[in-house]
């Protein structure tokens, strides 16, 4: 099994991202989709309110797995 890791502030999480994470499974087994909470910057959403996007975008939206 191979797995892959995408790194990012996802502030919020775009069209793009989510191309890049469906082209990523076409090549991997998993992909780990992670965000941080960097106290140096200014985000628009909190990291629970990102992490609940990504989230309703990849599994609501997409269904993906």
């Amino acid at each position: 099994m191979t797995t892959a890791i995408y790194p990012g502030t996802f502030d919020p999480i775009t069209l793009g991202h989510i191309d890049v994470i469906k082209k990523s499974l076409k090549i991997f087994d998993k992909v780990i989709i992670a965000t941080t909470d960097n106290v140096n910057k200014n985000y628009f959403f909190s990291i629970d309110e990102r992490i609940e996007i990504i989230h309703n975008s990849l599994f609501n939206d997409l269904r993906l797995n």
